[in-house]
């Protein structure tokens, strides 16, 4: 084969080769993981924050522990601690709110597409508290002056020891600004994600969840993004 036949062939094959798309190319698979709390090193993929920072008292950990899931043994993420809606005597911060605990993801290196998914799934044991499930996106909604990512948030109802599969559509998270809803008609990027956290107050939530200071514990197996539509 002379070599511009040889030349001619090698382009021919990578051509066709860039023009023969699998199925995965052209429909994402139905399920994406975000995190999955079966080793260790998941701790280092996140933070935690409470109204400690402020002057508070509450108290919150995170970490990953066996456990039972569905008659299986496996590791699983543990985030526990106590609210408490006292505040240091030598506090200087004057909030209005005190009993806050949260754990959240630290940056993605980048962002996370989601846009070929329209909901958040999660594998959970709780107590019978309402706890948050945020997702923060690239800052669009607020001023460019302003630095935080915007947060979009919906309430995670935790039925008391026992695991269960919630979804949670991504047209039911509400932009929220420092915990409170905008009243506005936004819609999320779900193509811009930035990171994730899990929080929950001493007050508030649903109709029927458990509320108060004390002690709390949500057992996490993992969080998943879902195609249903």
């Amino acid at each position: 084969m002379s070599r511009l036949r040889a030349l001619w062939q090698a382009s021919f094959n990578a051509t066709k080769r860039a023009l023969v798309w699998s199925s995965d190319d052209l429909i994402p698979p139905s399920e994406r993981y975000i995190f999955n709390f079966n080793s260790k090193d998941e701790l280092k993929r996140w933070h935690l924050y409470s109204d400690s920072e402020y002057g508070g008292l509450s108290s919150a950990s995170l970490e990953i522990t066996d456990s039972t899931a569905d008659a299986d043994t496996s590791l699983t993420g543990v985030f526990s601690g106590n609210l408490s809606s006292d505040m240091s005597e030598d506090s200087t911060w004057r909030i209005r709110r005190y009993g806050f605990c949260g754990m959240r993801s630290k940056k993605f290196d980048g962002f996370i597409d989601l846009d070929a998914y329209d909901t958040i799934a999660m594998k959970i044991k709780g107590d019978g508290r309402c706890y948050i499930s945020t997702i923060y996106t690239e800052n669009w909604v607020n001023s460019p002056g302003q630095q935080e990512d915007n947060s979009w948030q919906a309430f995670v109802h935790t039925p008391q020891d026992r695991w269960q599969i919630l979804k949670i559509p991504l047209d039911h998270y509400l932009p929220t600004w420092r915990g409170n809803v905008i009243e506005a008609k936004l819609e999320m990027n779900p193509a811009r994600i930035v990171g994730m956290s899990l929080s929950v107050n001493a007050e508030g939530g649903v109709p029927g969840a458990k509320t108060g200071t004390g002690d709390f514990r949500l057992e996490v197996d993992w969080i998943k993004a879902l195609r249903t539509l």
